[in-house]
């Protein structure tokens, strides 16, 4: 029986982290029938979708990919640097899921004045 290190039960919780929050986000857009927990569920599943990208840019060992003297003397000692683009694109993600969020709340809040309810079953049986 090999022995397990404690990068790899790290990495399995972190993409099981992932795949859970995905999970939890799935289950609140398909089964709730509130629109404001719909959209919270969305912002679950962005939050799963970005530790997961993070998660799969992650090397072992790697150090920032910052080039400075000391970050060129350490490559040059045979250092891998972590990779910086899944990260730059999980931090624009981010920006966008926030702003994404705040509109649908807000488009929600607007649905919730005109029709004095936000759940969808609700809505689907007003008539014009």
């Amino acid at each position: 029986m090999s022995s397990i290190d404690y990068n790899q039960i790290m990495s399995i919780g972190i993409y099981g982290s992932a795949i859970g929050l995905i999970l939890i986000g799935l289950y609140a857009v398909l089964l709730k029938k509130h629109l404001t927990k719909i959209v919270i569920g969305l912002s679950i599943i962005d939050a799963g979708i970005h530790l997961l990208f993070v998660a799969i840019g992650y090397i072992d060992k790697g150090t920032a990919p910052i080039f400075s003297p000391k970050g060129i003397e350490m490559m040059a000692q045979g250092k891998t640097m972590v990779d910086p683009v899944p990260q730059a694109l999980v931090l624009t993600a981010i920006v966008i899921g926030f702003v994404v969020t705040a509109v649908a709340l807000s488009l929600v809040i607007r649905l919730y004045r005109h029709n004095k309810t936000a759940r969808i079953d609700q809505i689907k049986s007003l008539k014009w």
